[in-house]
């Protein structure tokens, strides 16, 4: 009888083996499969799925008359009003108006908030000195300083933007100076032992630890912009969203009402969007 003798790999081969397994290994655990809510055309379906829902809604209940016209206009009608301001011109000119305002009011209160809160989330002595007034003026309701802003500073860009930029300031500053108290201390120890003080360790160390906050705070301070934006120009304003709210209003159009509220819905998306694409590039560089 014949004994058959199994057959082993040379170590070379067998060496061999063992690494490609090992890579294939690596490879596999460090490259996890993407999920499916996870790809960027799934996200932007899912994402429409509500809004084509709320239209599909809005249609059938005024095609079958549960509305009426000065009640609820047809999506048909809300888009004509669309495309008769945007041939006027109008409609192009109070979007770019508003979103400036927006804009520049949204910078200079995030700045002014960052600056504010880290004073008082890294001081001690400025938390005692402001954190209280501070407080007390953040409930303050924002159509409460568009008389004194008109006053001061009369009806034009100057007490638009400096009531935008109230808004802003407030979620920026209480966000960056609440996370800054939570900052591990051994982080900031091990800065320090480098040699960073000051504004060398808020930039290298303290800041990039409160990223995620940061970014929040300025979502919120984008969120309440456009809202602060909207008090102003139904205040005082010749142009821009919020006149064409008012204006809309004393005039019964309900269909360009309905169009300014989805302008500001969709601009106010895009700019949340920007800031998104800040976070991510934030997180790339500092986290």
């Amino acid at each position: 009888m014949t004994e058959t003798v199994p057959r082993t790999l040379p170590p070379t081969s067998a060496r061999t083996v063992t690494d490609a397994t090992a890579t294939a290994s690596a490879r596999t655990a460090h490259s996890p499969r993407r999920s499916l809510t996870s790809r960027g055309s799934v996200t932007l379906i899912g994402g429409a799925i509500l809004p084509v829902l709320i239209l599909a809604a809005w249609q059938l209940t005024t095609a079958l008359g549960v509305f009426t016209i000065a009640q609820l206009p047809s999506p048909a009608m809300v888009w004509q009003a669309g495309l008769d301001l945007f041939a006027s011109g109008l409609l192009g000119q109070y979007a770019a108006i508003s979103t400036q305002r927006v804009l520049i009011g949204f910078a200079v209160g995030a700045a002014l908030g960052i600056a504010l809160g880290a004073l008082v989330g890294l001081s001690r002595t400025a938390d005692i000195m402001f954190a209280p007034t501070l407080g007390a003026i953040r409930a303050v309701p924002s159509l409460a300083w568009v008389p004194l802003l008109i006053l001061w500073l009369k009806i034009g860009e100057e007490s638009k933007l400096t009531l935008i930029a109230i808004g802003a300031f407030f979620p920026v500053y209480t966000t960056v100076s609440a996370a800054l108290r939570h900052v591990d201390r051994q982080l900031v120890e091990a800065g320090r032992a480098f040699g960073l003080r000051g504004v060398r360790l808020f930039a290298s160390v303290q800041l990039p630890a409160v990223i995620p906050a940061v970014v929040s705070g300025l979502r919120l301070a984008l969120a309440q912009a456009w809202l602060f934006l909207v008090a102003a120009e139904l205040i005082a304003s010749s142009m821009g969203l919020g006149f064409l709210l008012i204006d809309s209003q004393n005039n019964g159009r309900i269909d360009r009402i309905l169009l300014a509220i989805i302008l500001l819905a969709i601009l106010g998306k895009l700019t949340d969007a920007a800031v998104g694409l800040f976070e991510r590039w934030a997180n790339r560089k500092w986290a």
